[in-house]
């Protein structure tokens, strides 16, 4: 299981918001290159950013910042935030990035992330952000009628790379993860599903680590990894372990 550290990006530095909240932003790092760094030198083999005033725009507004990130690492990394048309895709893809993630077009114009999905295979996610199980857009200001599990068997069979699924009550809130939410939805799909939102300590780590036979490939972190309260090496080196009876227990 792959563990993703997050750099979310809010005018330029580094931050975490409380349930997707932009008024609730703690700064951590103001030089994104250098954190992103920071977590290559920790032995994190992926990054994952979201460009939070992109969600919000409809269009990238970090991009100098995401750039520098790029151009100070060598491992793959990830963009959600923002990414609403082909151009903008091909665009970051062209840049070095190694998979954009869509979530807004996603429920509002599926055919659009097919198409992506055709014209750069294995280079497209599907971010699915649920609030109640039903999924929310546009930096999750708007919340619809669809619920999250009908939105990902839309691309079963299309060749999304992974369904990013973050429940929005829980994200930057200490809470805990949603291992239920995330590891039933993971067990209807055959697409892999990276866990997002609220993992507050190893223990959530270990909890989401039992249920990767259900298909739950990767866990994003954020606050707990900023403020001390996971370890990376522990973290690390608890969801690289082969998956065995019981493990976790």
């Amino acid at each position: 299981m792959i563990l993703y550290p997050a750099i979310d990006l809010k005018d330029g530095a580094c931050v975490r918001l409380v349930r997707g909240e932009m008024s609730q932003a703690t700064v951590f790092n103001t030089d994104p290159g250098e954190q992103a760094r920071a977590f290559q030198e920790q032995g994190f083999e992926w990054l994952h950013l979201v460009d939070l005033n992109g969600a919000f725009a409809g269009r990238p507004v970090n991009g100098d910042a995401v750039e520098r990130i790029l151009s100070s690492v060598t491992i793959p990394v990830q963009l959600g935030g923002g990414i609403r048309d082909l151009a903008t895709i091909e665009m970051w893809l062209s840049k070095g990035m190694s998979r954009v993630i869509l979530g807004t077009v996603a429920l509002r114009q599926p055919e659009l992330v097919k198409e992506a999905c055709r014209l750069f295979p294995g280079k497209i996610a599907v971010g699915i952000d649920a609030r109640e199980g039903y999924v929310a857009v546009a930096g999750w200001a708007e919340t619809s009628e669809v619920k999250a599990l009908d939105l990902a068997l839309k691309f079963e069979d299309s060749g999304v790379s992974a369904i990013i699924y973050t429940d929005i009550n829980r994200d930057g809130a200490m809470g805990g993860v949603n291992v239920e939410s995330t590891a039933d939805l993971a067990f209807h799909l055959t697409t892999p599903v990276i866990a997002s939102g609220g993992v507050s300590s190893i223990e959530d780590l270990k909890a989401l680590k039992r249920e990767e036979a259900s298909g739950i490939q990767g866990v994003i972190c954020g606050r707990a990894l900023y403020d001390g309260r996971i370890d990376p090496a522990e973290a690390l080196a608890l969801l690289s372990a082969p998956v065995t009876e019981g493990a976790g227990q």
